[in-house]
Order: structure tokens, then C-alpha cells, then sequence
């Protein structure tokens, strides 16, 4: 007995015993395009009449917590492997949670595994509106963004798209051409008389993310009238931030020109910009065919359109193609200043930015570095050609040669742009010889002595004629004369009389002489012309040597 109901119990199906043998749902996928969410599955059970419905959960932040499982809207009691649930996400930032059962009757599968997704991250840019209209050889586009007239956006800044247009003729071997174009564009270069076919994807470059391509649209080409009282081959010269049109003038007769500008960025926007075309100041109603239009370059980092209208003499206007100028990229850097100067063995080279020192473009935004070519400028033509690199404006050359000629051009460059300028004209300069050295050191070995002798010279003619010191009293008062020098003898030297008297005069009257000088010395010294010792003693000095003689 209790083997019969044993085998009883296994052969009563599972779900009386509270379980199923429906299946999961497997392989969870979501796909996103703008805000439209399709969720789809697989399902691999052989059961009839099944039905799947999902649920979702979605969370404003990163705790996931106390969250509770909703029916999701669009997705109930289905029938097939996929459904749409874009009405129930608003939440484009935040995460969700999507699972899915099979259902039968009151039969119910395990859920399926959780899918998580973030809207945004997941959702895929969708397919771009576009408008053809073909016209004097050429198509004109009007591409519309993706989402342009839905209430709930998933991308809010339509100018962050841009647009890859992708061409073909209509026939079997024909090449695809892939091109970027704005939201309003001509595509020319075409046949005449050809279908085109062509569509369009909307990228988000900054975010690496590819949109949808359009739907394939097929147009044919009209022949182009050649007009000759249109400007052609439009072609900019631009050096140091000055910049130049130059045209092509066709018409035989009477013309005049106005040149016309638009600011890059208004082509990116998706209102229509043909009104928003202004004339260049100073290019109106001209008969030549150039303009300068360096009064339009206000900012570097944009980019400008120009185009030419040609009107005639019936007042009858044509306008040229455009050509785009990016002014940083369009321009040419020119060649810089050059100035050489040789000192202590070094040469020097002083360097002028391109477009002069108040050209601050050109300095502060290129981040100018320069190429220093030099060579020594002789008959030898296999002397080599050696280059210097520096950043700043001032550089020098070691290593020279003596007597030789040193020649120098400079060429600047922006490693930021990829751009090389001009080179500079040529500068030469001749370093001193050897021999001019030598006879530096020459004439220096010369000048010393010569110098020192010279003023050794001086100082004994200081000395002699010009003392430093004064004479004794007694010497400065003698006779009667003011010496200012003691080597040099007046006319009337005390000398001389004593020379006189030894030779005339007799003993007798040298002792009478002699007396008279005791006299009169006695009497100058009771009136105090002699007043200090040395006097004194020199007095009887000259006593002693008068008695000798007298004898």
C-alpha cells in the first residue's frame, strides 16, 4: 500500500504540488531610439497560450533599497516576444530594473534575470529629417534633427549634432562619396542630368555616439547655367592676420561687386540664414576684384563664409560659390626680424615676431617658436648648413670661426597648428680675426709702462714745481725774496754778495764788516725778528764761519 501511493505522488503533475513547468524568458534585451523603449525576449517552452508580462523599478539615486516592483505599462499579458513600453520611462539619468514572466492562466513562470539600464546611456540617436530640392545643378538640403517634434526629448541640445551625408549615383557600379554638412547646405560637384541618391546620420562627436541613418532619398540633377557676370576662383591671401579676397572677373562689360560675409556659426543652426549674409566695409560697389576683409576678423577661434555678388549694369546680380576661412588655419605666418651682433666670442641674434611687436596674435595665440638656419658663407659650397631651435626671441652661436663670414635666416613655426612661416632674409656678420686679437694684447703690453713711466714723470714735476710742503722761515725771508722753491737760485743770491766781498775788501775791513754785522744781528735780535732757537743757533754758525775766514 505504501508503495502505490508513492508511485501515485510522482506521477501527479508538478503543479498540483504547488510548482510549474512553464519556462523563464531568456536573452532580456532593451532597445532605446530617442525616448521610444522596446523590451524583447526569447522564450523556449513548447507551451501554448502563454502570455508574459513585466515589471519595473527605477531608482532616483544609488540605493536601491525599499524599492517596489511596478506592472510596466505596455507590457502586460502580450502575446508575442516583445512589447513598447516608452510611456512609462520620463526618467532618462536614473536606473532602472526590468524583469519579465511567462503566464498561463493561473500558471506563472519563475521571473526572469533583472535587466538594468540607464536610459540615456543605453538609448541610440535616431534617424534625422531631411528636405531635397534640386536647383542650377546643384542639391540643396534641409536636414531637420532627430526628435524635432516630440514633447519628451532624450537629446536636449539639437546644435551638438552633426550631420554625415553619404552620396551615390543611382547605378550599379557607382562610388559612395561621405561628406560633413550643415543643418542647411548645397552639395555641389555633381553630374548634370543624374539621379543622386543619398542619406543622412546625426552624430554626437563629443560623446562618440552614431545615430541612425535617414531613409534613403533618390533626386535628379538639373544642367548648371554658366553665368558669366558671376566671380570666380574665390581664393584668400592671407599673411600675419591680414587678409585678402581675390577673384575672377568673366564679364566683358560693365560690373561692379559687393563682397558679403556670414559668421560661421549661424550655418549651424537650424533656421534658415540666407537674410543674415552682410556686406564688408569697404568692398562696396568696387570695380576691382580683391577686397581686404581683415575689418570682419574679430575673433580667431570662428570661422567666417565669403561670397561675391556681381551686379551689371541692368542691375541684374549673380552670386559666386562661397569660401570658408578659418582665420588661424587660413592665414600665413610671415618672416620675422633679424638682427646679429658678435661679442665675447658669441653670436647674438635678436628676433622680431612676424607682423612686427604689436602683433599680439601672432605672438600670443601661434606660441611662435623659430628655426635658426646658419653656415659659414664661403667659396666652399659643401660647408654645412646647421639649425638651431629656440623658443625664445633671443638666441646665440658658439664655436665660431675666426675671420669668417657667418650668414643667419629664421623661419618661426607653431607646433600647435601644424603651420611653418616664412623664412627671414638673409643676415650676415664677420668675426674678428686672430691678428686684430694679438694686437689688442699688443698694444695693451705697450700702454702699461709707457702709462706708469708718464706718470712717474708727472709726480716728480708735481714735486719740484709745485711742493706739497713750504720752506723754513729763515730760508723764505732771506734777502728779502719769497722763494717757491728751495733748488731753484735768484738773481740776487747772498751768494754772490759774499763772493763780492771776499774779493774786494780788505782784513781790516772785514773785521769792521764783521763787527757790524754782530751789531746789527744784536739789534734785530732785541727787536724780535729772531725769536726761536734755531735761528739762534744758525746765527752762530754763520759767526764761526765769518771769523775764519777773517783770519
Amino acid at each position: 500500500m505504501a508503495a502505490f501511493l508513492s508511485c501515485l505522488l510522482v506521477a501527479l503533475p508538478l503543479h498540483c504540488a504547488g510548482q510549474t513547468n512553464l519556462r523563464s524568458p531568456e536573452d532580456i534585451q532593451i532597445y532605446v531610439v530617442n525616448t521610444n523603449f522596446t523590451l524583447s525576449w526569447n522564450y523556449t517552452g513548447n507551451d501554448t497560450n502563454v502570455t508574459f508580462s513585466a515589471e519595473y523599478r527605477w531608482f532616483e539615486d544609488t540605493e536601491t533599497n525599499g524599492t517596489e516592483w511596478k506592472g510596466l505599462p505596455g507590457c502586460q499579458n502580450v502575446t508575442c516576444t516583445e512589447c513598447d513600453f516608452s510611456s512609462a520611462i520620463t526618467e532618462y539619468y536614473d536606473m532602472h530594473h526590468v524583469r519579465i514572466r511567462a503566464e498561463r492562466r493561473e500558471e506563472v513562470s519563475p521571473w526572469s534575470s533583472t535587466f538594468e539600464m540607464f536610459p540615456y546611456f543605453l538609448a541610440q540617436i535616431g534617424p534625422p529629417g531631411i528636405a531635397l530640392q534640386s536647383m542650377n545643378g546643384v542639391i540643396k538640403i534641409k536636414v531637420s534633427p532627430p526628435e524635432e517634434n516630440q514633447v519628451q526629448k532624450m537629446w536636449l541640445t539639437p546644435l551638438d549634432f552633426k550631420y554625415k551625408l553619404v552620396l551615390w549615383e543611382n547605378s550599379s557600379n557607382s562610388e559612395f562619396r561621405s561628406q560633413s554638412i550643415f543643418p542647411t547646405d548645397i552639395i555641389d560637384d555633381l553630374a548634370p542630368d543624374t539621379t543622386y541618391c543619398l542619406k543622412v546620420q546625426a552624430t554626437l562627436p563629443l560623446e562618440l555616439r552614431e545615430g541612425l541613418f535617414s531613409p534613403i532619398r533618390c533626386i535628379k540633377t538639373t544642367r548648371k547655367v554658366n553665368d558669366l557676370l558671376c566671380a570666380t576662383n574665390l581664393r584668400i591671401l592671407a599673411l600675419n592676420m591680414e587678409f585678402h579676397l581675390h577673384w575672377t572677373n568673366q564679364y566683358k562689360q560693365h560690373v561692379s561687386y559687393n563682397v558679403q560675409y556670414l559668421i560661421g556659426y549661424l550655418k549651424k543652426l537650424h533656421d534658415d540664414y540666407s537674410v543674415k549674409w552682410l556686406n564688408v566695409h569697404g568692398c562696396e560697389n568696387i570695380t576691382d576684384t580683391q577686397c581686404n576683409f581683415s575689418s570682419i576678423i574679430t575673433a580667431t577661434s570662428g570661422s567666417y563664409y565669403l561670397r561675391v555678388q556681381a551686379i551689371n549694369e541692368y542691375n541684374r546680380s549673380c552670386l559666386s560659390n562661397e569660401v570658408k576661412v578659418d582665420p588661424l588655419i587660413t592665414n600665413e605666418i610671415g618672416p620675422p626680424g633679424v638682427k646679429l651682433d658678435i661679442s665675447n666670442a658669441l653670436l647674438h641674434i635678436q628676433i622680431s615676431p612676424p607682423g612686427g611687436s604689436e602683433s599680439e596674435v601672432m605672438r600670443d595665440y601661434y606660441d611662435l617658436s623659430y628655426q635658426v638656419l646658419y653656415w659659414k658663407n664661403s667659396s666652399n659650397n659643401e660647408e654645412e648648413i646647421k639649425v638651431k631651435e629656440i623658443k625664445q626671441t633671443i638666441g646665440s652661436i658658439s664655436d665660431l670661426t675666426p675671420s669668417t663670414l657667418y650668414c643667419v635666416k629664421v623661419q618661426a613655426f607653431s607646433e600647435a597648428y601644424n603651420k611653418s612661416g616664412h623664412f627671414s632674409k638673409e643676415e650676415c656678420i664677420k668675426t674678428p680675426g686672430a691678428t686684430f686679437v694679438i694686437a689688442l694684447i699688443a698694444v695693451f703690453l705697450v700702454a702699461v709702462p709707457l702709462v706708469f713711466a708718464l706718470y712717474q714723470a708727472y709726480s716728480k714735476i708735481k714735486y719740484v714745481f709745485f711742493p706739497s710742503c713750504q720752506p723754513p722761515l729763515n730760508i723764505e725771508g732771506f734777502g728779502g725774496q719769497l722763494f717757491s722753491s728751495p733748488y731753484l737760485l735768484t738773481a740776487e743770491e747772498p751768494v754772490e754778495n759774499c763772493s763780492i766781498i771776499e774779493t774786494i775788501i780788505t782784513e781790516e775791513v772785514n773785521q769792521t764788516v764783521f763787527k757790524d754785522y754782530k751789531h746789527s744781528k744784536q739789534s734785530s735780535r732785541d727787536s724780535g725778528n729772531y725769536s726761536n732757537d734755531d735761528n739762534t743757533s744758525g746765527s752762530k754758525v754763520s759767526e764761526e764761519m765769518l771769523e775764519k775766514e777773517a783770519v
